[in-house]
């Protein structure tokens, strides 16, 4: 069996109303954080964004960094130096670098705070939009901030529906959005990325199919990580999905008549990807 073409739409009606609501907040904020996933720091940004921010300050967090490779996010970095944008790698989950966000915006800030305290503003709060893609860690990261569970989180896209202010000190002011995809992905690979890190709901995808296309993306530059983790050997004359019912009965997903649940195996490899068992692995690099 080969992997199925996968075409991957999904756009929400509640997205298109953040896109709307993120454009009418834009005049309540200093400057946007925006939040994408270290792994594909290219498919996890929402192209519209820079038309949306438009002239705003903005800086780019990677996050779910500890989960990819160091030094492909470094040159990511220095991409976005580069163009002007100031970046971090962020973790939300082991507080990697969260405490250097807010001196980040403070810095990139300056010149605007410097005018405000010329004309009489002293500590006058700086008022941030969070901004980012489904499942990239918003919400974790606005907890990390403000040190509260103020923001409910789950592992799962979509569970931010409404924009929330949340107020960290006397100095800065957050305005988390909802995440926000776009209606049509015109490049498959990025529904792919954005389909193997959990952006986009595994309940409409065939996970099978899914987890054949993560193991082509990852034989495309290397095989140690699946053959280190579920210690198996692949060979260039296997297909994806002779890899796949390898893995399944290494790990025993055995159904009646000796089966492979290829399923579960393909929910399980994906699952561990997210997770960081893998390895640290970037999808993306910059060109």
């Amino acid at each position: 069996m080969a992997e199925k073409d996968i075409t991957i739409q999904w756009f929400p009606g509640h997205m298109a109303k953040t896109r709307r609501l993120m454009t009418d907040s834009l005049k309540l904020v200093d400057a946007v954080v925006e939040v994408t996933d270290a792994r594909i720091p290219l498919s996890s940004r929402n192209p519209e964004m820079d038309e949306l921010v438009g002239r705003k300050p903005r800086i780019v967090l990677l996050n779910k960094c500890d989960t990819a490779n160091e030094t492909v996010t470094s040159c990511w970095i220095q991409k976005y130096r580069e163009s002007g944008i100031p970046a971090l790698a962020t973790d939300c989950k082991s507080g990697k670098n969260v405490s250097k966000v807010l001196p980040l915006v403070r810095e990139t800030l300056k010149d605007t705070i410097e005018r405000w305290n010329q004309k009489g503003m002293t500590g006058r709060a700086v008022r941030l939009m969070i901004v980012g893609i489904p499942n990239v860690g918003k919400s974790s990261l606005i907890n990390r901030l403000s040190g509260t569970k103020s923001t409910k989180v789950e592992d799962r896209p979509g569970v931010t529906k409404g924009k929330q202010w949340v107020t960290l000190s006397k100095d800065f002011e957050l305005l988390d959005m909802p995440g926000v995809l776009w209606p049509k992905f015109e490049d498959q690979n990025v529904g792919l990325a954005l389909a193997f890190t959990g952006a986009v709901k595994d309940d409409i995808m065939d996970m099978e199919s899914l987890a054949c296309h993560f193991i082509a993306t990852l034989r495309s530059n290397s095989t140690v990580p699946i053959e280190t983790r579920y210690k198996i050997f692949v060979s260039n004359d296997m297909t994806d999905y002779e890899i796949l019912e390898l893995i399944g009965r290494k790990r025993g997903f055995l159904v009646s008549g000796g089966e492979i649940d290829t399923e579960r195996t393909g929910i399980m490899l994906l699952d561990e990807f997210r997770s960081g068992k893998l390895g640290r692995i970037s999808l993306e690099e910059p060109k």
